[in-house]
């Protein structure tokens, strides 16, 4: 029988509600996620060796302001120069990428969880995750979401309050809800 973690990895409908596999990880995130939001700023060294031991990757430059939030954590990686705003939330069902020289604004959103249109699938607590993955040298706006799914190319900038629904290409300034590319950079 396939668990419901696997069946999220595959892509298909899954059950996190009531698997006691994916509530213990989800709990031990949020456990470091407590922690690291409580800690002085002046503590960086602890708020370092919290992410790096809480992501599936980091770089060795990176900041990332409290508060913070994440699911998992073990699904988020980050490359070099690194700077994420504070209030950033992550949902990390699937795997989110982020590039080197990637700078996130206040209040902004990665959300790879979703939930079926179907009533009676979404009432059982089903969802399902799509990978995000977010190129070099990218600016994300204050208070943007990224949705299930999308892919932001290298040298982009996302204006603030866009809701992004769909792959942005690569030297692309794009705002809007919902995200449109406005101009090559």
């Amino acid at each position: 029988m396939i668990s419901e973690k696997e069946k999220c990895r595959q892509g298909k409908l899954y059950d996190a509600n009531n698997d006691a596999e994916l509530i213990a990880e989800r709990q031990a995130c949020k456990a470091l996620c407590h922690e690291y939001n409580h800690l002085l700023p002046s503590e960086t060294k602890r708020r370092e060796d919290i992410i790096v031991s809480l992501f599936g990757k980091s770089g060795h430059s990176f900041l990332i302001e409290q508060p913070f939030f994440c699911d998992y954590g073990y699904n988020i990686e980050i490359g070099e120069n690194f700077y994420a705003n504070v209030n950033c939330v992550i949902l990390d069902e699937a795997k989110v990428k982020f590039g080197d020289n990637v700078f996130i604004a206040p209040g902004c959103g990665f959300y790879t969880a979703g939930h079926p249109f179907d009533v009676e699938q979404r009432n059982r607590g089903l969802e399902y995750a799509r990978p995000i993955s977010i190129g070099n040298n990218v600016w994300i706006g204050a208070h943007v979401c990224v949705l299930p799914g999308v892919m932001i190319g290298d040298n982009c900038v996302i204006g603030a309050g866009s809701v992004v629904n769909k792959d942005i290409p690569a030297g692309t300034l794009a705002v809007g809800n919902p995200c449109r590319v406005i101009r090559k950079l």
